[in-house]
């Protein structure tokens, strides 16, 4: 059976995702235009006919994990907020490790690049926004200036999943240990 080959927007995702997962396996020295091509099956030519240049390339990365990110977000009113927030994490790290080590890669660089810095600090706050929206429904005090520490917490917790010691847990043990933090953080926030 031969691949379908997408198009349009679906191949914009497929490039992304390519590039994306050769970030989180590679490195951002084995993230090219050839290598991408070949790692979405495209034909040779294809990234750089839609991302001209590297820093493209880098935002799409970028811009497409926000856009799971936001897209994977349940609403408030399918459980209790603070079991969202504990999921939301735990799920992240379980189910798009690439995403993460990809982001946390993308972030390092974007000390040296300004473009995509921007696209990190654009992202950056539209999930914190989203954020506060769910610790605003756990009745913390202030959620938009409590969504920094709490994200910041959340994000040092799903590192040390994927690159840290928090490899070696369970995710039972990982996923309880999100629960004590976030609680801890939360009750120390409302205190």
């Amino acid at each position: 059976m031969t691949k379908q080959v997408p198009l349009g927007a679906d191949r914009r995702d497929a490039i992304a995702d390519a590039a994306i997962h050769l970030v989180a396996t590679r490195g951002l020295r084995g993230l090219t235009h050839r290598a991408v091509d070949a790692e979405a099956g495209l034909p040779p030519g294809s990234t750089s006919y839609y991302l001209r240049t590297r820093s493209a390339l880098l935002t799409a990365c970028v811009n497409r994990m926000l856009a799971r990110d936001l897209s994977a977000s349940p609403p408030m009113s399918v459980g209790p907020p603070l079991d969202l927030l504990i999921e939301m994490a735990v799920n992240l790290a379980r189910d798009r490790p690439d995403d993460l080590i990809a982001r946390y890669e993308l972030s390092l660089e974007a000390s040296r690049q300004p473009e995509l810095r921007a696209a990190i600090d654009e992202g950056g706050r539209q999930l914190r926004a989203m954020l506060a929206h769910v610790l605003g429904g756990l009745g913390v005090p202030n959620p938009s200036e409590a969504a920094w520490p709490v994200a910041a917490m959340l994000d040092g917790l799903m590192y040390d999943r994927v690159a840290g010691v928090g490899v070696t847990l369970s995710q039972e043990e990982f996923e309880a240990g999100v629960r004590r933090s976030v609680t801890a953080l939360l009750d120390g926030l409302a205190g």
